[in-house]
């Protein structure tokens, strides 16, 4: 295993997690969204240049891809791409709110060969989930999953992100994502995009850190993560499931809506921007070329950790939380089970740290003004 995260920290021929964001436009206003999304950019890509990028990852040998957005759904052409991908041998991986997952929806994806639904849930009541992603965006996951149960989808996925107001209802999840005959997943609230404002009442505490945990190690053999919360492994002698390290511009990358290429989902900043897929080379160029992640694939210092006997185990933590909450890169995670993180975040000054870039958010809503007789 060890032998295999260092040649995966030099970074792979071809990504084996890239994250597409397809549209900034959604129809919802989360308050942690990644994204900042809410309203469409005109300079997306249109459907011929996506099935482009589409052909130029068939010829990496790319075999899945994550979609989301914004909505992914969105986009007029959302099948045609998904039908495309499919054909070149490319599975998809989706991330939707449900809101246009209908019957005729459901019964059309539940066709469809080497294709993964996510159906995004950050609360098991009405009241947990829609005070993050919206009022009323609770029924509309539970009936997008009903409708996915009716047409035979089979095993598609739920996918929470943790917060401090939901910690205390994984169990509830899992029941809930057994009784579709569903597979949990669960992953790590970052402070990226609207979530830079909202992480700091959102992130789950340090007693909750350890119940996160402790949850995983009894249940994270049934639970999808990927490296969301290798933090953590500083808590215990067990490693929890999934990748352990940050595998930014090695083994994963994101490409946003106008094909702008991040190291990561979590970075979308120009300091972390390594190309763009509309440039001489499309995409290929930028994974195997790219300054920014020639330099992630170099051997990287542990920098303030490096004294620290858990660092082996938690590899620093996360890039994009320490980036976006003003830690230096070779800093402490900012939810260092240790607490150095916290030493660390009192360090900076305030205001300093990086702002997110590219909010699509929608307009703030005019507050009504009522007219009367003079």
């Amino acid at each position: 295993m060890t032998a295999l995260v260092e040649q995966l920290k030099e970074g792979l021929d071809a990504p084996i997690c890239l994250t597409w964001e397809l549209t900034y436009a959604c129809n919802l206003e989360c308050v942690h969204c990644l994204s900042s999304s809410g309203r469409r950019d005109p300079h997306e890509l249109s459907t011929a240049e996506a099935k482009q990028v589409l052909d130029e990852l068939h010829d990496l040998q790319v075999f899945y891809i994550n979609i989301g957005g914004g909505e992914p759904m969105i986009r007029r052409d959302f099948f045609e791409l998904v039908e495309y991908s499919i054909a070149r041998g490319i599975g998809v991986k989706f991330s939707t709110n449900g809101a246009f997952i209908d019957a005729d929806k459901a019964r059309r994806l539940a066709a469809l060969d080497y294709l993964d639904v996510q159906i995004s849930l950050d609360g098991t009541d009405a009241s947990t989930n829609d005070a993050v992603r919206g009022e009323g965006s609770y029924a509309t996951a539970i009936r997008a999953m009903d409708h996915l149960r009716d047409a035979g989808f089979g095993p598609f996925k739920i996918s929470v992100v943790v917060t401090r107001h939901n910690v205390g209802q994984l169990d509830e999840f899992k029941s809930l994502a057994d009784s579709y005959g569903a597979q949990l997943r669960i992953t790590r609230l970052r402070p990226s995009g609207r979530g830079a404002d909202s992480w700091h009442d959102l992130h789950p505490t340090n007693a909750q850190q350890r119940e996160i945990y402790d949850w995983l190690i009894e249940h994270g053999d049934r639970v999808l993560t990927g490296d969301s919360f290798f933090h953590l492994n500083a808590l215990g002698d067990e490693n929890l499931p999934g990748l352990n390290l940050c595998g930014a511009g090695r083994v994963v990358c994101l490409i946003d809506p106008i094909g702008d290429v991040y190291a990561c989902p979590f970075v979308i900043h120009d300091e972390f921007k390594a190309g763009n897929v509309r440039e001489a080379g499309g995409f290929a160029e930028v994974w195997k070329r790219s300054e920014l992640f020639r330099d992630l694939r170099e051997p990287q210092s542990a920098g303030a950790c490096s004294s620290c006997g858990s660092y082996d185990a938690c590899q620093g933590g996360c890039m994009a939380a320490k980036f976006f909450t003003g830690i230096p890169l070779d800093g402490p995670d900012p939810e260092c089970v240790d607490g150095h993180g916290e030493l660390a975040m009192a360090e900076v000054a305030g205001g300093s740290a990086p702002r997110p870039m590219m909010d699509h958010s929608k307009p703030a809503r005019p507050t009504p003004v009522a007219l009367g007789r003079k």
